[in-house]
């Protein structure tokens, strides 16, 4: 089968696709919408990947471009001549693809594309409502996503639910004492936070909560991994709180170095407004580390109160300080937690497992019409 996988930008996760993709008997076209300011992966294309060069994925991708990103596309289509175009985001690489008459459209959701993009408005509700309409399958990330595309009146017998996953041999239970012992962290209790600094993922609301939570209990640190379009804001909120001393500011982390963050940490902390099924979520589970996350729907379908973690209600940064000490005063006690996690991470997020859903969804947009 020759697939034409059409995507915004190239991400981590893009990579990760592509090399899957690469591994199988599938002849792959990796296609870029736009490049927006810096690349966010810095490896090649997996080298068994064309890489088609067109008028797009140079630059930032602007609604003006449109006609013309549309004529380029049609172009690609007619020279590759793809079995099938798996083409996301929803509101511009799938829209693109429903625009261009292409089939069969497998369409994947990023989470937010649908869970948020789809209601800021008009424009938007109705670049939504095109691609779904053209789109043979769809693949959702969680059973959020699924019930978001039904009230577009997306048929939920026509989508394919697949948890991206992660791997269970990379992230899996482990200690990092060295890390902490050189920022004199070797008694405290650490906080992972990983999100970009973006707001969505809620980072700012992290830090302040961190900062009313350490005045309870010193002890308690903060490693602050990423960046993002609010570092000025979060940067200040450090420095207003006087918590340069208890903040760690990681920055970017290679992949190879990931999961020894993760074993660095004593609880993992998300405060994102909208989420499908989250990537470090499920790298934390892998390694087994307890977690304390808002409680969006994406990740109410992973976390159960008490068992893998905590939830804590969207937005409210005094439930979310105090999550953080009752993490504290239940460190001692955590084992069970960090066994549920990885027997989670086992049954839902072995991404080697979770792959084939993909393939599976391939085969499934042949057979739509």
């Amino acid at each position: 089968m020759r697939v034409l996988y059409f995507t915004r930008d190239y991400t981590p996760h893009d990579h990760r696709f592509l090399s899957a993709l690469a591994k199988t008997e599938h002849e792959v076209y990796f296609l870029r919408l736009e490049r927006r300011g810096h690349s966010q992966e810095d490896r090649v294309v997996p080298q068994e990947v064309e890489q088609v060069i067109w008028r797009g994925g140079q630059v930032p991708a602007k609604r003006k471009d449109g006609p013309a990103l549309l004529a380029g596309l049609k172009r690609v289509i007619r020279e590759i001549q793809p079995d099938v175009i798996h083409a996301g985001p929803i509101q511009t690489c799938a829209l693109l693809t429903a625009l261009s008459g292409f089939h069969p459209l497998v369409s994947m959701s990023w989470g937010s594309d649908l869970l948020k993009d789809a209601d800021r408005g008009w424009v938007w509700r109705q670049a939504t409502k095109i691609a779904l309409k053209h789109t043979d399958v769809l693949i959702g990330d969680c059973r959020a996503v699924q019930a978001k595309a039904a009230t577009f009146g997306f048929p939920e017998e026509r989508v394919v639910l697949f948890p991206w996953g992660v791997d269970l041999e990379m992230f899996k239970p482990g200690e990092n004492p060295a890390y902490r012992e050189r920022r004199g962290w070797k008694d405290k209790f650490v906080i992972l936070s990983l999100r970009s600094w973006a707001p969505i993922y809620g980072v700012d609301n992290v830090v302040r909560a961190f900062a009313r939570a350490v005045q309870v209990e010193p002890d308690l640190r903060l490693l602050l991994l990423g960046n993002g379009p609010q570092a000025k804001l979060i940067h200040s909120i450090v420095h207003r709180h006087e918590l340069a001393d208890k903040v760690l500011f990681g920055g970017q982390v290679s992949n190879k170095d990931l999961a020894g963050i993760y074993h660095a940490a004593d609880l993992y902390v998300s405060a994102s407004h909208s989420d499908g099924s989250s990537v470090s979520l499920m790298e934390a589970l892998g390694c087994g580390l307890p977690v304390l996350v808002s409680d969006i729907p994406g990740n109410k379908e992973w976390i159960t109160e008490g068992r893998e973690g905590w939830l804590f209600p969207n937005g409210d940064e005094t439930a979310l300080a105090e999550g953080m000490l009752r993490a504290y005063e239940a460190r001692e006690k955590v084992n069970s937690m960090r066994i549920a996690s990885r027997r989670l991470a086992e049954e839902r997020a072995d991404w080697n497992k979770n792959f084939k859903k993909l393939l599976e969804a391939y085969e499934m947009a042949g057979h739509v019409r």
